[in-house]
Parts: C-alpha cells; structure tokens; sequence
C-alpha cells in the first residue's frame, strides 16, 4: 500500500485515537480503539487504556489530508472535582454522542504551551488536533471533548478557532470543592500545588500576590486559588463568547435539577433529545454510581461523603473560604461566573 493510502485510511478512520503530541517532530501518535473502549475508559490515558493497541506515527500535517468532515464538537470545561466525569458518561450515547474524556494529546498540547517553547505554533497544532479528535463515529453523532483543567489556559484560542464550537463551564461552589480536596490527604495538597504551578505558567493566577508569597500559603488556601484563577478564566470566557456559546452551572445545581440541566446542555450542544430520554439519562447510571469506579454512588452518598471531614478541617475550610472571599473582591472576580445555564 502506498504511504498516502495508508495515511489516508488512518485519517478517515475515527477508531485511530489522536492519542499524543511530539512538538519536537511535529508528530501525532494514533492509537486504534473501539467505541467500546472509548466509551469504558475513565479518561484517555496510559493507565486506562488496554495494552498493546495498534500505534502509528503521523506528522501533522499529512494527518490533516482530506478527512470526513468534522463532526459538530462542543467542549466540557471543569476546574476538578466537580462532576464533569459524571456528565460527559450522561452523554456518552452511541448515535447520540461520543464524549472524549480528559485525551491525553490535550495535556501535550498545554505542557508544550507552558514550556514556553512554541514561537506562537500551539494555536494552529491545536486547532489540527482537534479537528482530528472531531472525526465522527457515525453520521449524526455529535463529538464532546472533556479535558483535564489544564486545558483551561488555552480554552479561549480553541473556542476562537472552532467557532460552531461551544462550551459548559463547571465548577463546584469553594466549600465542597476544598472539602474534596482535604478528604484527599497527601494526594490532595501535591495535586493543588501541581495545579498553581501550572496557572502561574499560564499566566491566569491574577490574584494581587507575586510568586514567592505563594510559599507562604496553606494547602488549602493554595487549593482556594487555583479555583479562584479557574473561576476568572471562565468569567472572561463567558463575557468574551457570550451565553450563546459558553454557559455555566456549578456541580450542585446540576445533581439538585438533573433534567433542568440537561435539556439546557443537550440544547447548547445541538443534541437532539425529547423530554423522555432526558429522564431516561437522569435516572440511568452515571447519576446512581461512582464516576470513577462504576460502584453504586448516589446523591445520599455524595452528601455522606461531604460530612466525612474532621472538625478542625472545617474550621480550616470556613476560614478560608472567607479569606478568599476577600482575595475575590480585590481581585474583581466573581464566585460565581455568569451566563448560568439555569436561571
């Protein structure tokens, strides 16, 4: 088979995953799954995917060669612990949508961004890459991206080049989302720190403070923070877009009216669903077991679970919340982002 038929069968063929990113060479990794597979793993990654998948190695731009076209591509963008797995497996439907959850060739395109190595050619890779992750999987399926948060610094230059493309904002309100984090321990506090390394590269950690007096910090005011810088993106992306394109709703207002928030996602993602079949996805599993594991895991557990924190650790989480009510207001940052998706 000549090399451009090759290419070509890989590019048409969505099963073949862009999977990575090689700046260095310009070259994207493809990996061959199945829908099944897509659909099972938690997130696109190594350490979910099977071993031993069919590999091939294209450079960018033969892999942009004459492809389906695109299928409509929408994006949810979470700033963590917030659902955002829950809901891309509401609408993970064959026929419906192929939700994409957390690709790894993302988290390559935001490390090369932070490296600060890339002479303004992030933009174009990734508008590429996308294009590529859009391929459908069948006539009328509809393509969701969920990336990792680490995404969110480039959020703005994905949505100016794909302008049919739309995105859900979701965050989870500062005490639930700190209470997350502390129940987490060890793995927590290196998680959030990961995290406001990673927004001062990006440059969105607008918060009044200079570097060092980051050191000076608790976990869980460094956790408040980087919510906070998450919050400010999602403000601007939201004043920049306008609700047509970009809305928001936090992880409680989602669980406490399902459907309400359903039907508004399914209609800024142009997905075709009756008032039946949003039920039918309210009362299905991604809402009655864990995102993660798939055990059984509803609304009373995920209460339960908020409660299962120490008595001086609330203490420590009501102190800062108000600390960084505080650090909000200086910074001209609402807690809460507008263009809600509910009213």
């Amino acid at each position: 088979m000549e090399r451009s038929d090759h290419v070509a069968m890989i590019v048409r063929d969505p099963h073949w995953l862009p999977h990575r990113y090689d700046p260095g060479h310009d070259a994207v990794h493809f990996l061959k799954l199945d829908r099944d597979q897509i659909g099972r793993a938690t997130f696109l990654t190594e350490q979910e995917l099977p071993d031993g998948l069919p590999s091939v190695i294209l450079g960018r731009e033969e892999s942009m060669v004459p492809a389906p076209a695109p299928a409509p591509v929408h994006l949810i963008l979470h700033s963590g612990y917030c659902c955002s797995t829950l809901l891309a497996r509401a609408f993970d439907r064959p026929g419906l949508a192929t939700v994409l959850k957390e690709p790894t060739i993302l988290n390559d395109l935001a490390g090369w961004r932070r490296r600060g190595d890339h002479a303004g050619r992030v933009a174009p890779a990734a508008a590429d890459i996308l294009r590529l992750l859009a391929r459908p999987y069948g006539n009328d399926e509809t393509v969701i991206v969920k990336p990792s948060n680490v995404l969110n610094g480039m959020a703005a230059s994905l949505l100016d080049a794909h302008p049919g493309m739309n995105a859900l904002l979701l965050h989870a309100p500062l005490p639930i989302y700190l209470g997350s984090i502390a129940r987490k321990g060890m793995w927590g506090a290196l998680w959030v720190r990961e995290h406001l390394v990673g927004a001062l590269s990006d440059g969105i950690m607008q918060l009044g403070f200079d570097r060092d007096a980051y050191l000076g910090q608790t976990d869980l005011q460094i956790a408040a923070m980087g919510w906070l810088a998450q919050q400010g993106v999602f403000e601007a992306l939201a004043h920049r877009f306008g609700p047509d394109r970009v809305r928001t709703i936090d992880s409680e207002t989602l669980l406490a009216r399902r459907e309400d928030a359903l039907a508004r996602m399914a209609a800024l993602f142009g997905l075709p669903l009756d008032a039946g079949e949003i039920g039918l996805i309210a009362d299905g599993p991604a809402f009655s077991s864990h995102s993660k594991s798939a055990t059984p895991f509803d609304a009373r557990d995920r209460a339960r679970e908020q409660t299962e924190i120490s008595a001086d650790r609330r203490d420590e989480i009501e102190k800062v919340v108000i600390w960084t009510e505080a650090v909000a207001r200086s910074a001209g940052i609402p807690l809460t982002p507008s263009a809600a998706l509910l009213d």
